[in-house]
């Protein structure tokens, strides 16, 4: 009798059945990213405060933040980078260590539903070189702030470990903290906004 295959789908509030091993741009659903990363935290939850920090929280900040240093970019790259940690919403966040502990599958897993989630909302599967290194960017400056303000992080520590050019930045932002349900409505408000601009995807 040949083996019965594992199971490798997730029921979703919405009712969607996604399936983590080849998902398919018709089972994403904006609600489900929006809730689930409202309830990942970030740091494995290491962060001082009463909320954790999420993933859905850190989103909206690389986005403002991509915004801030670019402030003529397109639309669907506000996106892109709103929804570049999206698959988390699923495979939960972990520290860069561990995923290079867990070596290429893991990778794999989040550029196939990263993939699914960029078709079900018009971006390319696979974003351009120079607007990837822009989020990232963005998300590095994200990263340096985090670990100081409420990760527990000295400044140097923050330096060494988060090295960036664009230092300045830095004042003009602030870590804010909600609870999940806040930050969830209010990842669906940006979204939305950015979905209805004229020049979006939608």
């Amino acid at each position: 009798m040949a083996a019965r295959q594992r199971r490798a789908w997730q029921r979703m509030l919405s009712g969607r059945r996604l399936d983590l091993l080849d998902p398919t741009p018709l089972d994403i659903e904006i609600t489900d990213i929006a809730h689930g990363l409202a309830f990942v935290a970030r740091w494995n939850g290491q962060t001082q405060g009463d909320w954790p920090y999420s993933v859905a929280e850190h989103s909206l900040l690389v986005e403002d933040i991509l915004t801030r240093l670019h402030p003529g970019i397109e639309i669907r790259w506000r996106l892109a980078a709103l929804l570049h940690d999206a698959p988390e919403y699923v495979i939960g966040d972990m520290i860069s260590p561990v995923k290079a502990a867990l070596g290429s599958e893991y990778g794999r897993m989040d550029e196939r539903l990263t993939a699914a989630i960029h078709l079900r909302f018009g971006l390319p599967a696979v974003l351009p070189a120079a607007i990837k290194s822009k989020i990232k960017v963005a998300d590095r400056i994200s990263a340096r702030l985090e670990a100081v303000q409420i990760a527990g992080f000295t400044e140097s520590e923050a330096r060494r470990l988060f090295p960036m050019q664009n230092n300045a930045i830095l004042s003009v932002l602030h870590i804010e903290l909600r609870p999940p349900a806040q930050v969830r409505a209010a990842f669906l408000d940006r979204f939305q906004m950015l979905m209805r601009s004229p020049d979006g995807t939608a």
